[in-house]
């Protein structure tokens, strides 16, 4: 249920937070990551540290992010599905900190020490979850968005004779 008495700035700092992040995931973990790999002169090795370090300091920015997506959403009181959509994004980001990227920072000094372990779902998992917050996060955005043009028109509405 979406609430009329909320703040537009809430909803399009929400709307600017959640664009703003989706750029720099679409470019960190969809564009220069995949690419990178492609460089014929990039040993292996080195593209994997060079993949740490990035995810590393793109993690810390998520945080940052998460906490901006929380301020716009929870305390203002967002609708009920941008709660929710804001919860599973702060979730996901937690789950790949906590977990994932130590999990895969571990495979990383393996292959760079030269004992590469054996295959697991880390890298699947993880593609998927920022399948899952990019989705989250354009979603996020086109509800602020839609809120901020439905409150214009409703305004242009009210105003006319």
């Amino acid at each position: 249920m979406d609430r009329p008495d909320r703040d537009p700035f809430a909803d399009a700092v929400t709307a600017f937070v959640a664009l703003a992040w989706l750029g720099m995931l679409i470019g960190v973990s969809f564009l220069a990551t995949p690419v990178k790999f492609q460089a014929p002169s990039l040993e292996l090795p080195v593209a994997l540290e060079v993949g740490s370090v990035t995810f590393a300091a793109f993690s810390t920015v998520e945080w940052g992010l998460s906490l901006g997506l929380v301020i716009t959403t929870f305390f203002p009181r967002a609708s009920r599905t941008t709660v929710s959509l804001s919860a599973a994004v702060v979730a996901i980001v937690t789950l790949q900190a906590l977990w994932l990227l130590p999990a895969l920072e571990a495979r990383v000094a393996a292959v760079v020490a030269g004992s590469p372990l054996p295959p697991s779902a880390h890298h699947t998992i993880y593609a998927g979850l920022e399948i899952t917050k990019a989705q989250a996060l354009a979603a996020i955005s086109l509800l602020a968005l839609f809120r901020l043009g439905w409150r214009d028109r409703q305004d242009a509405t009210a105003e006319a004779p």
